[in-house]
């Protein structure tokens, strides 16, 4: 499981990325344009926020498990959910957070 995991969290991180610089080839990087392109629609919107949200409960998540356990590697998925997105942060954590079988 531990595999499937990593396998979802580079899948997380390469499509989504993809995109970005798709957009940033095409729109210059205008980091304010693309928030604006977010909230073109209600529909769009939304997404942002349902993502805002769980990236939130994320974070929250790891930093009361990383307190409990002292696992500090796990405070990678925190900026991986923010600047890449929960696609990548919540597999990576789970990769992390799950022991190496022997």
């Amino acid at each position: 499981m531990r595999w499937v995991f990593a396998a979802l969290a580079v899948w997380g991180a390469v499509h989504p990325v993809y995109y970005s610089l798709a957009w940033f080839r095409e729109n210059g990087f205008d980091l304010g344009g693309m928030v604006d392109a977010w909230h073109v629609n209600a529909a769009s919107s939304g997404l942002v926020w349902a993502l805002t949200i769980a990236a939130l409960a994320l974070t929250v998540w790891v930093l009361v498990e990383v307190l409990r356990h002292r696992h500090w590697t796990g405070l990678i998925a925190i900026p991986a959910s923010f600047s890449i997105g929960v696609s990548c942060g919540l597999p990576l954590y789970l990769f992390l957070r799950m022991p190496r079988e022997v």
